[in-house]
């Protein structure tokens, strides 16, 4: 069983951006709004994914991904999703060893930049950044799947 523990916390300011990488545009969509896991569609550059993810909130969660045809998730993309889609550029930016990933939203959704950290153990200790902030992991606002029906530009 595939297992993420992942934390996300918002940002103070921008000096992440000292340390980030170029970056990698990403457009992803939600197919079923299921009781118990969300289906996501990711395209990012000339590849493609499909997600499963348990609607569990909180740090840990049941995760599932396969890649799949570039094309295929660009249909679905464009005709089985709901709207909006989630577009944004992940930044990865290392720090102390742990690699962070800084997704900067845009669409109905700009304005809104999250830092995420995955690991191993829910206890796993890791150093936080000066440029970190408050941490949102649960709440349910912050979520992909959420954006898609409260984007960040309603809130």
């Amino acid at each position: 069983m595939a297992q993420e523990i992942e934390r996300k916390f918002l940002l103070k300011n921008d000096d992440w951006r000292d340390y980030a990488d170029s970056g990698q545009a990403m457009r992803q969509g939600y197919l079923i709004g299921a009781e118990k896991a969300s289906i996501r569609v990711r395209t990012a550059g000339d590849r493609a994914w499909l997600n499963i993810k348990s609607a569990t909130l909180g740090v840990e969660r049941l995760e599932y991904e396969y890649e799949i045809p570039l094309t295929d998730a660009e249909e679905m993309l464009e005709s089985l999703c709901e709207r909006p889609l989630i577009e944004k550029v992940r930044y990865e930016v290392a720090w102390h060893g742990d690699v962070w990933e800084i997704d900067v939203f845009e669409g109905d959704n700009a304005g809104l930049v999250v830092a995420e950290i995955e690991l191993e153990d829910p206890q796993q200790q890791f150093t936080l950044p000066p440029w970190v902030g408050e941490e949102v992991s649960d709440d349910p606002r912050y979520y992909n799947v959420c954006l898609v029906k409260h984007p960040f530009s309603q809130w």
